[in-house]
């Protein structure tokens, strides 16, 4: 009877150390990226990326800005006042707060087609030049300075640029913003000239900001 009772404690501590190494090897078995841990929950890696970065978008060029003013102009009977600037240019950025106005915006807008062609950029803003504007620039006249503007009809063709005539160049000298009594003077006589249908108010209205501005 001893050797029974012996017998079967042997066999049961047998069984228990083959139930452990039957465990220990479940836990080596890849589950399924590694050993299996029933508190640990496995993650697939995230695939590598495809999505490029995103691409600066290029300005559009003069010829199509100026091609989409123009059917502007065309359908609503009015010039084009295409002015050129840059980012660092102070005068361009206050000729673009003027055209901003809420007092001037409606008049200006009312005989004309406002449009902004960005031309000699800094390196570090070169993205924004309009390709092909600089071309346009010197064909209405510049470059002698910035900002520089000019009155075109419906069709493209220049009316008039801010080349004050009775400068002491002889080709005229760029007004820039129309800042000073002669360059508004001209300026004024360049929209008469562009809107030969202003009326007194609206160019009295403009006059008006242009000799009186309002303090910064």
């Amino acid at each position: 009877m001893q050797n029974y009772r012996v017998w079967v404690s042997l066999v049961l501590l047998g069984s228990v150390l083959a139930r452990a190494q039957a465990a220990d090897k479940e836990l080596l078995q890849p589950w399924p990226y590694g050993p299996y841990d029933k508190l640990i929950v496995p993650t697939r890696s995230a695939p590598p990326s495809t999505t490029k970065p995103l691409a600066v978008a290029e300005a559009p060029s003069s010829d199509e800005v100026l091609a989409q003013a123009k059917a502007k102009a065309s359908a609503e009977d009015k010039s084009i006042f295409l002015h050129f600037g840059a980012s660092w240019c102070g005068w361009c950025r206050k000729l673009d707060v003027f055209l901003e106005r809420p007092d001037i915006k409606p008049v200006f807008e009312k005989y004309f087609i406002p449009v902004k062609l960005v031309v000699q950029e800094n390196e570090k803003n070169k993205a924004l030049e309009n390709p092909g504007a600089d071309a346009l620039l010197r064909k209405l006249g510049g470059p002698a300075g910035l900002p520089y503007s000019a009155f075109l009809d419906s069709q493209g063709a220049l009316i008039v640029n801010s080349r004050h005539p009775s400068a002491v160049r002889e080709d005229g000298e760029n007004i820039g913003y129309p800042g000073q009594p002669s360059e508004i003077d001209w300026f004024m006589q360049m929209i008469r000239k562009a809107a030969p249908k202003i009326s007194e108010e609206d160019a009295k209205t403009i006059e008006t900001a242009l000799r009186h501005p309002k303090p910064a």
